[in-house]
Order: structure tokens, then C-alpha cells, then sequence
């Protein structure tokens, strides 16, 4: 499988930013790509709640004009965005079939609340409610996991995708500069050493319109953690080639997986035992 991942610096208007992925759709055909994967709210990137034009699914006409474009171009495109959710919102990931075809859809389980020492405080939760299931969906007979940036800290989950048949792991992202730097390249490849799975992550990168900074280095790592393509910090269009019998290789030589038992509850020892 050939992918294509789009480092791209999203705005606050869903038209430029559709027409962007739109170009990308083609460079990524002409490419020979088969898929074509953006990073988190590629279609929509604005933390102001009051500003941005969060909307239903249904009500984004930029998804219409790129899923014709998924099917002109027989191409896989996965499209992050935010949508209305009732009262909340959702960050989403489409999947979207060389048919025009909605395949598959996640909504990020893991919201990113936190208050960093550069003074930047997130409150995703504020706002956002978090997916209640993994997924996964048949790309061109192969099993892909999704998640989105957060996710990226919690191993189980990508544990449980691998242990239902993934073989590629999906983490589009949007990373801010300094927890960037000092953890993307690191989890990205955790994430597929554990699980003897590939990992394709891309990300947004720069200054956006919003005000805030993200790291960029969209990555492709294979089963052995091994980094086939690291984008840094440009803008564009990247491509990796993938085997998917490198997966069944890396978990014949590390057979985490297969050797994995179930956990218990810890046994207390010492003085606090013993208090008890």
C-alpha cells in the first residue's frame, strides 16, 4: 500500500481548507498513492468557541466536493474535522472509500485537558465530548486502526486494535511545539513497537490563524520501529510504501501480543500492608 500524508498549517475557514486537501488529493494520486491521510481538524482548525463554525456533518458541503474527488481519483481519504454533536462537539475522523463512500467514522475517546508550564491551559472537555468505541475499517483488504493525537498516550487502545486484526494504526495529530518535541517521535514509535503494527500519523504543523503553534513531523514508522518518512517541519505532500508482511514478521520475532496476560490488581506489600 502506498500512502500519502498532507502536513498542512488549517485555518478557520472549512473552504480554503477543503480546497487544500483537495490539491493534495491529486498530488497524492499522481503520486500513485492509494490513501491520502490528513491530519486532526484538517477541514476546520479554530479554538475560538465563539468564532468557529463548528457544524453537523451533514451541513459541511466540503465533504460532497471531496468525496467526488475520492471517487474521480479512486483514492482512500481520511479527513479530520470537528462536528456539532447535540450540545458538544466531536473530533472526528472520516473515512472516506475510492466510491465516494463514507466507510468509516471515529470520534476521538481521549480529550486533552491539561495546563502546561508555558502558561497555555486546554480544556477540550469544555467543549468537546469524547467517542465511546475503537474502530476499525477494511482498507484494500487490510485492517486499520484509527485514533486521534491524544490517543496517542494510551497504549491499551492501540493494543486492542491490534489485537482485533489491525495492521496499520492511524494517529493524525496536532501537536503542540513543545510536547511535540519532546514526546511525538517517541510515542509514534512505542505505538508500533508494541503492537507490531505500522503507524502513519500525520500532522499539522506551524502557525494557524487561531494563534496557536503545532510541530508538524508527520511520520510513517513500520513494525521494528523504524521511521520510513519524517516530514519535519514543510508543508506538503509525503509518501511512504508499506508491506504488510512486515507486521506478521515483527510479531514472529517480538510476540508481545501472543505473550500478553491478563493483569491482575497489584498485591500491597510492606508497612502500608501490614497497617492494614
Amino acid at each position: 500500500m502506498r500512502l500519502a500524508l498532507f502536513q498542512m498549517t488549517s485555518g478557520i475557514d472549512a473552504a480554503s481548507n477543503g480546497d487544500a486537501i483537495a490539491a493534495a488529493m491529486d498530488v497524492a494520486a499522481d503520486g500513485g498513492a492509494d490513501a491520502l491521510l490528513t491530519p486532526e481538524m484538517s477541514l476546520l482548525l479554530d479554538r475560538d468557541r465563539e468564532r468557529a463554525a463548528v457544524r453537523a456533518e451533514a451541513d459541511y458541503p466540503e465533504i460532497a466536493v471531496l468525496r467526488k474527488n475520492a471517487r474521480e481519483l479512486n483514492l482512500w481519504l481520511h479527513l479530520g474535522l470537528p462536528v456539532k454533536q447535540g450540545d458538544k462537539r466531536r473530533n472526528r475522523t472520516l473515512v472516506i472509500a475510492p466510491n465516494g463512500e463514507i466507510a468509516a467514522r471515529y470520534d476521538k475517546i481521549h480529550l486533552f485537558d491539561v495546563d502546561l508550564a508555558t502558561g497555555e491551559s486546554w480544556r477540550e472537555s469544555r467543549v468537546y465530548e469524547g467517542g465511546d468505541a475503537p474502530v476499525l475499517v477494511e482498507m484494500d483488504e487490510q485492517e486499520v486502526g484509527l485514533s486521534i493525537c491524544y490517543d496517542i498516550r494510551f497504549p491499551a487502545l492501540y493494543r486492542t486494535l491490534a489485537e482485533a486484526g489491525a495492521g496499520l494504526l492511524t494517529i493524525p495529530a496536532a501537536f503542540t511545539v513543545p510536547t511535540g518535541r519532546a514526546h511525538w517521535h517517541v510515542l509514534a514509535r512505542a505505538r508500533a513497537i508494541e503492537t507490531g503494527c505500522f503507524v502513519a500519523a500525520p500532522a499539522q504543523v506551524g502557525r494557524h490563524e487561531d494563534g496557536r503553534e503545532t510541530f508538524g513531523h508527520s511520520v510513517v514508522i513500520d513494525p521494528w520501529g523504524r521511521t520510513l518518512l519524517d516530514m519535519e517541519q514543510g508543508r506538503g505532500v509525503g509518501f511512504a510504501d508499506i508491506d504488510f508482511a512486515a507486521v506478521a514478521r515483527a510479531r514472529v520475532q517480538v510476540p508481545a501480543l501472543a505473550n500478553a496476560r491478563p493483569i491482575p490488581s497489584p498485591v500491597r506489600r510492606g508497612m502500608a500492608a501490614q497497617a492494614n
